[in-house]
């Protein structure tokens, strides 16, 4: 047990347990770290958890102190458990959101519950993976479970995680999957597992799936999708929820369903940021979102301090049009908030799609457009998810714009701006049965430079529903509507709003089996933006307390991250090229040593996709990635190579896992499977 002071506050006093075993049930031991203020050796506090498989010890080390601590300093027990068979804990990792994972969840709450320092009060929250599970927990219903707070998560696993999105495949479906199996090759802690440390290791690497091919399995929204997708039925969860979204984050479209679904007393606050907890928010303005959170647990864990249920429903970053740069430091913008979900205040308006290219009032001509983009479109998209890392934000969308079919208002008379869930319908033909239709909501500049605001694919064989795909007739008018993600934008007056329709979104989704045309009916063809009506003397004021941290961990940074992002187009073979190569640090933080426990990590991973403009078949991903864990007792690294190619009929996925133990192949394994396409 180590003890820790706040500068600023030299009462507030608390402890840390490294590591503690939480046994359940069946004999499984979840290894945890606990932060415990002094004060609950005299006094009951409530608790809070976060419960992750990203290693306690070494994986978010960094990420973890300064935020516990900080509740720790406030008055609460905050617990950092490892799921079962990741990081220190026994067992297996079988998959995401297994119903074992929320059992065990149920018995770690009311293990928490039950110990002398906890007041029986506990809160769970998570960023990602943890904000997933703190959703479906919470629809379980423990007694203990107060509140939560789920940030950068989903309630519909198929339509909105890192494997599919329209009902196409994500790209980042094999880069998730293979740095699972990275993270999940990493040895135990000696110190903790003992003497058979090596053999746990070592029935871990035997036991673990081939994670891309799992997901890549599910095509639709089929029962394994519905499992732990909290939209199936709201109304489990009981408890208050605060929701966090950013504009630059991949999971932002869930925020708007949760307020609008839930029943129970609930917050949404959506940044400017990518997929990182606001009080360290990039793009910033970071905010102090550990001073909001805690008044949030004084309400429903302690039922003291200010009441959070005075606060509006949505505190949101309204973003100003900025000149489109893949590397944004700060967001350009203002905080707005609406009282209510959906709100009063918001007017949906309608533009509608001209044969003429433009963008505003009706055409009731018959003509028809051709939308067929190549398979390159898409290299001006950026990440599917942004971390924080340069250059993994959208390009000036006049790099893909050429190629696709645009529509634009003149400039606008007056300012308009965008709170929430654009929508277009179409009316539109398919000359082959399995189709992709790309919509890209753009503001462009007086100076012609176009920024994206939002965006959606769609793969056609899913325009009734997610759950029950179904081929387009070639040559049949089909009328479909197309969920852009949501936004919050400030189109200013002089610029124009611009729609881009295309067929292909390549690096960031895989192509259809078959090069499609569309034809496009513009008449009767309508994008709907949601435009805030606030007048200027009714806006409330949103101020956010600047951010803090509880004491950092000690960390000596050995290298510097390198990262580089590239495309390009061989005249010769017509192939395309995109290439991200991250060295020391998948997510630019380099070759760390964290010096309490003498642990040095290294991570770095290399993607390659390549596609000829002419071939959607042609197209291949091979990713490339070394991690090194290196502490006193043990010197790991893990080696993976994962590639994939489709034919017309399947999908291709081979892997090779490499584990060595100061420098011995201590552990290999390889797989090739080969998925039958179903509509996609």
């Amino acid at each position: 047990m180590t003890s820790k002071r706040n500068g600023n506050d030299m009462s507030a006093e608390f402890d840390v347990q490294e590591h503690l075993w939480i046994t359940l049930s069946d004999g499984c031991r979840l290894g945890a770290r606990l932060w415990l203020p002094r004060t609950a050796y005299e006094q009951r506090v409530p608790a809070i958890m976060e419960y992750i498989p990203y290693r306690k010890g070494d994986g978010t080390r960094a990420r973890d102190e300064p935020m516990h601590g900080y509740f720790a300093q406030n008055g609460y027990a905050a617990i950092r458990v490892d799921m079962r068979g990741s990081g220190e804990s026994d067992g297996h990792l079988a998959d995401e959101y297994l119903r074992q994972e929320q059992d065990d969840a149920l018995e770690v709450i009311d293990w928490i519950a039950r110990q002398p320092w906890c007041s029986g009060a506990v809160g769970m929250m998570g960023k990602s993976w943890g904000g997933f599970n703190a959703l479906q927990v919470a629809a379980r219903r423990p007694a203990a479970l107060r509140a939560i707070v789920t940030a950068y998560s989903t309630d519909d696993r198929f339509a909105d995680d890192i494997h599919f999105m329209g009902g196409c495949l994500l790209n980042d479906n094999l880069w998730w999957g293979s740095i699972m199996l990275a993270y999940q090759g990493r040895p135990p802690d000696p110190a903790i597992a003992g003497d058979d440390w090596r053999a746990i290791w070592r029935a871990r690497i035997d036991a673990m799936p081939f994670f891309p091919a799992v997901w890549a399995g599910h095509q639709s929204y089929d029962a394994y999708w519905r499992h732990g997708s909290v939209r199936e039925d709201y109304s489990a969860i009981v408890c208050p929820v605060l929701i966090v979204g950013g504009w630059v984050d991949s999971y932002t479209n869930a925020v708007p369903r949760l307020l609008e679904g839930l029943t129970v007393p609930r917050q949404a606050i959506i940044g400017p940021w990518g997929h990182v907890y606001p009080q360290d928010g990039v793009p910033g303005p970071a905010i102090g979102f550990l001073q909001d959170v805690t008044r949030w647990w004084d309400r429903w864990l302690k039922d003291t301090g200010g009441d959070v249920t005075d606060m509006p429903a949505v505190r949101a970053f309204l973003q100003d049009p900025m000149p489109p740069d893949a590397t944004r430091a700060e967001a350009s913008g203002r905080w707005v908030s609406e009282g209510s979900w959906p709100s009063s205040m918001i007017e949906h308006r309608d533009w509608s799609l001209r044969g003429d290219g433009g963008l505003g009032q009706p055409d009731h001509s018959e003509t028809l457009l051709r939308i067929c983009t190549p398979q390159s479109h898409g290299r001006a998209g950026g990440e599917w998810m942004g971390t924080g890392c340069r250059g993994e934000m959208p390009l000036d969308q006049r790099l893909d714009d050429g190629f696709a079919t645009v529509f634009q208002t003149g400039p606008l008379a007056q300012t308009c701006e965008v709170l929430g869930v654009p929508t277009l319908r179409v009316e539109l033909c398919s000359d082959q049965p399995v189709a992709t239709l790309v919509v890209r909501l753009s503001d462009v500049a007086p100076d012609g430079r176009a920024e994206r605001v939002s965006y959606q694919v769609l793969n056609l064989t899913h325009r009734n529903g997610h759950a029950t795909p179904a081929p387009m007739e070639p040559g049949r008018l089909v009328p479909v509507t197309v969920t852009l993600s949501a936004c919050g934008h400030r189109f200013a007056a002089g610029h124009r709003i611009r729609v881009a329709l295309g067929t292909t979104y390549w690096p960031m989704i895989w192509p259809a089996p078959q090069v499609a045309t569309l034809m496009l009916r513009p008449a009767g063809s309508i994008l709907t933006l949601p435009c805030r009506t606030t007048p200027p003397e009714q806006e409330r004021a949103v101020v956010f307390d600047p951010p803090v941290h509880g004491p950092v961990t000690p960390v000596t940074q050995l290298e510097a991250g390198r990262l580089q992002r590239h495309f390009a187009f061989d005249a010769v073979s017509g192939v395309s090229t995109y290439v991200t190569d991250a060295v020391g640090g998948v997510f630019g933080e380099g070759v760390q040593k964290f010096d309490e426990t003498d642990t040095v990590m290294a991570h770095s991973l290399r993607r390659e996709l390549t596609i000829r403009d002419d071939d959607p078949l042609s197209a291949r991903y091979v990713l490339t990635q070394s991690l090194r864990l290196s502490r006193p007792e043990c010197d790991a690294r893990i080696e993976t190579r994962t590639e994939m190619t489709s034919d017309a009929h399947h999908f291709h996925l081979a892997g090779v896992l490499t584990v060595l133990d100061h420098g011995d192949v201590f552990a290999r394994r390889e797989w090739r499977e080969s998925i039958p396409r179903t509509l996609l």
